[in-house]
């Protein structure tokens, strides 16, 4: 019984260390501590950034809008889970260099961006959502749907337009 004892121990003892190890290296050398904050400038750690956050310095947001304001959720968890995912994913694919480039939102990601265009512009978006849609219907002058509603089995979208506001980075 002793062996089985030092063996379970030696595992517990290896998988300790390498949680402390993996850790270790995500807030310290990679930064990861900084991700649970609200700057802009924790975007930029890895390199594929730094023309997305060069873009946004200049854009027209800058003064308003950081990255969490239009990529995560305004409320705190949904916020933190989003930040937890995205994390956890693109720590995965930037260390394994598969990811693709030039970047490319994920549909969930596009959802939640697109979720907080319409928060931050609510008033305005509402008088141009097909009603049903997100709100008050939005109709032209000659009573049919206002131009920003491109078909009727397409839902208006701020970011299918917009897409490059917060930084124009192509």
């Amino acid at each position: 019984m002793p062996v089985i004892r030092d063996r379970i121990i030696f595992i517990a003892v290896v998988l300790i260390g390498l949680t402390a190890g993996l850790g270790i290296f995500t807030f310290g050398y990679a930064r990861g501590y900084s991700y649970l904050t609200n700057d802009p400038a924790a975007c930029a750690n890895c390199h594929i950034m730094d023309e997305h956050y060069a873009a946004w310095t200049k854009s027209s947001h800058r003064s308003v809008a950081g990255c969490n304001d239009c990529h995560t959720p305004h409320e705190t968890v949904g916020k933190y889970v989003t930040k937890a995912r995205n994390g956890f994913w693109h720590s995965f694919y930037f260390t394994t260099g598969t990811y693709p480039y030039p970047l490319r939102i994920t549909p969930g990601n596009r959802e939640v961006t697109e979720g907080a265009c319409r928060h931050c512009h609510e008033p305005l978006v509402a008088s141009m959502d097909p009603e049903g849609e997100h709100g008050a219907a939005a109709t032209g002058p000659d009573g049919g749907l206002a131009a920003h509603a491109l078909r009727d089995d397409e839902p208006v979208s701020c970011i299918r337009c917009h897409r490059h506001v917060g930084h124009w980075v192509r």
